[in-house]
């Protein structure tokens, strides 16, 4: 197929990418760069089935062009940063729900009929029900961007209906492993670089949340949309079990080598504002599909640790 991935040189739309070249497919990347790198899809850039196109989902006339002849689109490009909605609100309405917007607009200008889109957890707030199924509501985000993914999936869906399109939404857990250049286990890391005697752990280290390893995560990705059964589709994806901040911590110092070090809490029971103390995602649904994730989360937490060691 002819496909497009936005945010293809990302931490997870990379992965995915290295996946669907291996399939054999033609692949165009569409990524500003602003948190992606070169160098994760360096490999591809000489392959004759692979394209790179540096630009912003903003730019609407640039992504109206390069959509011509798709047959599918990954749409993984995204503001991930969770905490930054605290201090500009303007962010992830722009980098989230505009450029999904955008992006669907441009597919029913050229006749795109298929998206995938890669959503998240943070949709359902603080659930009620744990694990989370996808029928989970009312969905009431707490963070700005939790809303602004909650916005695009809505997006997606009218469009979708209106226009005659598929799609499969998938709300991720935690996605961990190579290439990660934010979240705990790196910040973790960064810090214990800096100062191997003490690490200060965001909240009060009780934390709790279910972690997935990027390589399981791409695998699901691809099951889905092989697999659909309607015309949108929505699944979580996550590990079957969760994992506290403090353990967390625990493993990186075990995996860097380091002895007594102290752990300085900040206190209260959430990280940052936004932030959602416990989250486990129920992957019933897409289980009975035929897909189960290969790690759990305390193995992805570990093979990410000793992956960004190396890379680092």
């Amino acid at each position: 197929m002819r496909i497009l991935v936005t945010g293809g040189a990302g931490f997870i739309g990379s992965h995915l990418v290295d996946k669907l070249m291996d399939q054999g497919h033609e692949v165009k990347v569409y990524d500003n760069l602003s948190s992606g790198k070169l160098e994760f899809i360096e490999k591809h850039l000489h392959d004759k089935r692979f394209k790179f196109v540096k630009a912003d989902l903003l730019d609407f006339e640039t992504l109206k062009k390069e959509l011509e002849g798709m047959e599918l689109v990954y749409h993984v490009a995204a503001n991930p940063d969770v905490r930054l909605g605290a201090q500009d609100t303007r962010v992830h309405f722009e980098q989230n729900a505009l450029a999904t917007y955008n992006l669907l607009e441009a597919m029913r200008i050229n006749d795109v009929r298929d998206i995938i889109f890669t959503s998240t957890s943070t949709v359902y707030g603080e659930a009620k029900i744990i694990p989370t199924p996808e029928d989970y509501g009312p969905l009431i985000p707490i963070s700005l961007y939790g809303a602004s993914k909650l916005a695009a999936e809505a997006f997606i869906t009218a469009y979708a209906h209106t226009f005659g399109m598929r799609a499969v939404i998938y709300r991720f857990a935690n996605i961990v492993g190579p290439r990660s250049t934010h979240g705990v286990i790196y910040d973790f890391i960064m810090k214990l670089r800096k100062n191997p005697q003490e690490l200060e752990i965001l909240g009060d280290g009780t934390q709790t949340k279910s972690y997935l390893y990027v390589e399981d995560c791409v695998n699901a990705i691809i099951f889905g949309y092989e697999n659909m059964r309607s015309d949108v589709e929505i699944f979580n994806i996550g590990s079957e079990d969760w994992i506290n901040v403090r353990k967390i911590a625990d493993i990186i110092v075990e995996e860097m080598g380091l002895s007594h070090v102290k752990y300085r809490f900040t206190g209260g029971k959430r990280g940052w504002k936004g932030d959602v103390p416990k989250m486990l995602l129920s992957i019933e649904k897409i289980k009975s599909y035929g897909w189960k994730p290969k790690y759990n989360s305390e193995e992805s937490v570990r093979l990410t640790t000793q992956h960004l060691l190396r890379e680092l």
